[in-house]
């Protein structure tokens, strides 16, 4: 038996209304009473930093996916209003009942920029390739774990097969991290596609890339193959789309006030008052995924009740309301409240400093002269490695560094390159890691915490692998749901990883800049995006 999905089909079986975050304005940059949309134009967008690729397969820090987003197309696309998975590339799919086989009936007439048709082979040849992309392909490899082979059963039917039962997978499809690329790029080496670029079959094509300057795209030309949910049919309205990186906030916000730029990433609270005055729009949606937090890779670690110590220490609510952007919610879970399948454990993740007191003296951990507790001749200490790939994080870690003195424990902060990230989390060679991870979708707690995996958070094995495992391989959408409950619970009682914080996303759009959406990942969709 096949389950058929079509436009009404959910992400992984699992129903979820993913709601616009309140506060800062409504989920994209819309201003319907401009008049008809124009065509033409350039959009010029100042991020915060540059991941050192521009291979949407490779590339896993929200500033650059911006950029290459636009470059690629997907399988499937993801409302994200409702969390269902409906068409782009493939017009229709079949989903075995055990998970393991899905069959995509790919759209006809579509091109790469370098002319070459998409068939089901450069599907095959896409996904084939997928593990040789080394350590910064972690999200499509694990997307793919299990991974046996995908057939082209004709020239736009490609079925593709895993060894086990895999349900994420179809949600999978509809990420930039397995969106397809050429033939000619696939052959590419992992290096060469991220410093030269991908050939794409997307609505804008790379014309050029300075690293930590800028990434320029151009209007792909004859362009008529959109999703589903894009309200244009055919090309683009913009002709070329800017992203520059500009580092310190102020210079940012100070730019869009001036119009140097029309957009900007990363808005910080601070500037929130002075571009609303402007009249610049604050579009703001909550990450779905993983939650800002901390994970801890060292021998004073390995003793749950000083990691429950730490979680019990951390003031969460101080955090959101003091470091980031208004509507922010501190973290209930290590999934966001926009996460299908999220479970709402905030009663496990309160403030509560004396028990946090309690758990180091019953671990034996006492309070020196300068009341940093020591144990056997040890300090209670711990590195923590960050990336200004957002402008809250340093805040963020000197607030904890505050919380975490008041119970005994020394936080010292390290910044590290943003082009570093995958190779810092790959190699282990960290005492604690700052950072989050988003996907629309749960099982981004395996691809990131299983340890049979890559196991960025460097865990060690526990009962959690199992169930994580277990959920992937879930095909009832209830039993699914019942799993991703236990790994959450799983993952914050014992505190395998300290959720803190979830990632708001705002932005800031000057008035003359109409229909920039965000997709169901919080990140931005430029196709129907217009100036006038």
């Amino acid at each position: 038996m096949r389950r058929t999905w079509s436009a009404g089909a959910l992400a992984g079986g699992m129903a979820v209304a993913v709601g616009l975050a309140s506060g800062c304005g409504s989920g994209e940059a819309d201003a319907g009473a401009a008049g008809a949309p124009r065509t033409g134009g350039t959009l010029t967008f100042a991020v915060g930093s540059d991941s050192g690729c521009v291979d949407p397969q490779q590339v896993g820090s929200n500033d650059t996916i911006y950029s290459v987003r636009q470059l690629v197309d997907s399988l499937t696309d993801q409302d994200p209003a409702t969390g269902k998975i409906v068409p782009w590339l493939a017009q229709s799919w079949t989903v075995s009942k055990d998970a393991r086989t899905f069959t995509f009936k790919l759209r006809p007439g579509v091109t790469f920029s370098d002319g070459t048709p998409l068939t089901a082979e450069v599907v095959k040849a896409n996904f084939d390739a997928v593990p040789k992309l080394g350590v910064l392909g972690i999200l499509p490899k694990g997307y793919l774990n299990g991974y046996e082979s995908t057939t082209a059963v004709d020239d736009l039917t490609a079925r593709v097969a895993f060894k086990t039962p895999n349900a994420q997978f179809l949600q999978a499809t509809a990420t930039h991290s397995l969106g397809i690329v050429a033939a000619a790029s696939v052959r590419k080496t992992p290096e060469q596609r991220c410093s030269e670029g991908i050939i794409g079959s997307g609505p804008f094509v790379l014309s050029k890339y300075t690293a930590n300057q800028s990434i320029t795209l151009t209007n792909r030309k004859g362009y008529a193959w959109g999703s589903s949910l894009w309200k244009k049919q055919g090309g683009a309205y913009l002709d070329r789309l800017v992203f520059k990186v500009l580092p310190e906030s102020g210079v940012r916000t100070g730019s869009l006030q001036s119009g140097q730029v029309d957009a900007i990433g990363s808005v910080g609270r601070a500037d929130e008052a002075a571009l609303k005055a402007a009249g610049v729009q604050l579009p703001a949606r909550a990450n779905p995924g993983l939650v800002f937090a901390l994970n801890v890779n060292n021998e004073r670690f390995k003793d749950e009740k000083v990691r429950q110590a730490i979680s019990a220490g951390i003031d969460r609510g101080q955090i959101a309301q003091t470091v980031f952007p208004t509507g922010t919610r501190p973290a209930t879970s290590i999934l966001a409240h926009t996460t299908p399948g999220y479970s709402d454990l905030g009663s496990l993740l309160a403030h509560d400093p004396a028990k946090a007191k309690s758990l180091l003296d019953s671990a034996g951990w006492t309070a020196g002269a300068d009341g940093i507790r020591q144990k056997d001749g040890a300090r209670l200490a711990v590195t923590v490695s960050w990336f200004a790939n957002a402008p809250t994080n340093r805040p963020s870690l000197e607030l904890i560094q505050q919380q975490l003195k008041a119970v005994g424990v020394q936080v010292e902060i390290k910044e590290q390159q943003v082009a570093q990230f995958a190779q810092v989390q790959q190699s282990g060679d960290f005492d604690a890691i700052w950072g989050n991870g988003t996907r629309a979708d749960p099982d981004l707690l395996r691809t990131s915490l299983s340890t049979r995996l890559s196991n960025v958070y460097r865990l060690p094995s526990t009962p959690l692998d199992e169930v994580l495992d277990g959920q992937a391989a879930a095909a009832d959408p209830a039993e699914r749901r019942r799993l991703v409950d236990q790994s959450q619970r799983q993952v914050v009682e014992h505190a395998h990883v300290i959720p803190v914080v979830e990632l708001q996303t705002v932005l800031g759009v000057a008035k003359k800049v109409h229909d920039l959406k965000f997709d169901a990942s919080s990140r931005i969709q430029l196709h129907d995006t217009w100036i006038g």
